[in-house]
């Protein structure tokens, strides 16, 4: 069961980033009267989003940290460069790029930038769910096999 845990975590993580950014996002551009207002609803949920996989990140590096004799995670050591890569690009997009956007301070480049870091954190966010599953389905099988 505990096998289980990082792949849910993961999920999370890579389907809260994909909803938000593929689906609500851009509803509130097609479907809100202005521009302006569709822009400034969505900069709050990417803010709420970067939460979400600020959260997803911390939780996934303390699950795979080893401990008191018990042996890393298969995933861990595949992943936690993702892992981490995705936590420093929410938070660099958030603190750093989305001032910016919101300031309207070069808007396309910014824009841009934002654009391909979440998109970035999105596939680093996918690559750690598909270590998640490769390693857990694996753990799984094993466990079954064990108690058969």
């Amino acid at each position: 069961m505990s096998h289980r845990f990082p792949a849910l975590v993961a999920a999370l993580w890579w389907g809260s980033l994909t909803t938000i950014g593929f689906l609500v996002v851009p509803m509130l551009f097609a479907h809100l009267p202005s521009p302006t207002m569709a822009g400034n609803m969505a900069a709050k949920l990417f803010a709420a989003q970067t939460w979400v996989a600020v959260v997803c990140c911390v939780m996934l590096l303390l699950v795979s940290r080893p401990r008191h004799g018990v042996a890393q995670y298969p995933w861990a050591r595949a992943a936690m460069l993702f892992v981490l890569g995705g936590l420093l690009l929410a938070l660099l997009n958030q603190f750093g790029v989305a001032p910016r956007i919101v300031a309207r301070q070069d808007l396309r480049l910014w824009h841009s930038v934002g654009t391909m870091m979440y998109a970035a954190q999105w596939g680093c966010a996918l690559a750690v769910l598909w270590q998640t599953l490769r390693t857990g389905a694996h753990a799984a099988v094993e466990e079954r096999s064990v108690s058969d």
